[in-house]
């Protein structure tokens, strides 16, 4: 039996992630911040529930040592663990622009490193990256946000070549906008209403983006992207990225196939 490692794994992405491997017979440790809220999973034998803070060094060791102990080896970790951040950067304050790139960025580099030891000493293991389209394309008002994501998309094809030379695969997965609490409990918002200058862009910008969640077609549930996860983890193959929802398929093939300005353009436009 095959072990994950998944941070993250109380809501979303990484629930559906926990359920699809347990399902198909993967152990799984599951980590998150508040365990003891965890019902769910005590019920499930290859499941191990457990305690783990990105931004908390301790919390990771201790967690890999809990992990390791009960299953005896990590053959895939999956960084999920993350949140996102919506408003004008004006408004953005020093703590907010740091805890953005210290939970999506240096937690998962944190996490990334505490794990790599083991790995090697397996020599092979498996690194799977939660990035977003939101790691190749832009929306108005969440430039934290995406600044975090091309981060984590360059430190993941960066350390893919050192890590090959050690049998330990890197992949990202790119999902679209998925149907799951980001905009509630896993967004942070910094628009200041203060900032009369930008009203006619926020109100155009927010009534847009009203009209395009009422779309049923607008996200994709979390499952299709636990598939892909284990389709990354399982396919044998060397390819690096996963795109996961027809809106990032669509929109990052129009910015590879359209000439830069005017993709720019449409979609300022699209917003306004």
């Amino acid at each position: 039996m095959k072990t994950i490692f998944i941070t993250g794994a109380s809501t979303g992405i990484g629930r559906a992630a926990v359920k699809h491997f347990a399902e198909r017979g993967w152990n799984v440790a599951a980590t998150m911040r508040s365990p003891e809220r965890e019902t769910e999973f005590l019920s499930l034998h290859n499941v191990l529930v457990l305690r783990l803070d990105v931004e908390k060094e301790e919390t990771i060791q201790s967690a890999l040592a809990e992990a390791i102990g009960r299953f005896g080896q990590v053959d895939v970790l999956l960084n999920n663990a993350g949140y996102g951040t919506m408003g004008l950067i004006e408004a953005a304050t020093e703590e907010q622009m740091r805890r953005q790139f210290e939970v999506n960025v240096f937690g998962l580099i944190r996490m990334t490193k505490a794990m790599l030891p083991h790995f090697r000493s397996n020599q092979e293991g498996m690194l799977i990256n939660i990035s977003s389209m939101g790691g190749r394309v832009t929306f108005p008002t969440m430039s934290l946000y995406h600044a975090s994501k091309f981060a984590v998309e360059g430190f993941s094809e960066s350390v893919s070549y050192e890590l090959a030379s050690q049998n330990i695969k890197v992949k990202l997965i790119e999902p679209g906008a998925i149907k799951t609490d980001f905009g509630g409990r896993s967004m942070e918002f910094f628009f200041d209403e203060a900032l009369t200058d930008y009203k006619p862009f926020t109100t155009a910008f927010r009534s847009k983006l009203g009209e395009m969640e009422k779309q049923p077609t607008y996200a994709s549930p979390p499952e299709i992207v636990a598939e892909t996860i284990f389709e990354a983890a399982t396919d044998g193959t060397n390819r690096f990225r996963y795109v996961v929802g027809e809106d990032a398929k669509m929109l990052i093939h129009m910015k590879e196939n359209t000439d830069e300005v005017e993709y720019l353009t449409n979609i300022g436009r699209h917003f306004s």
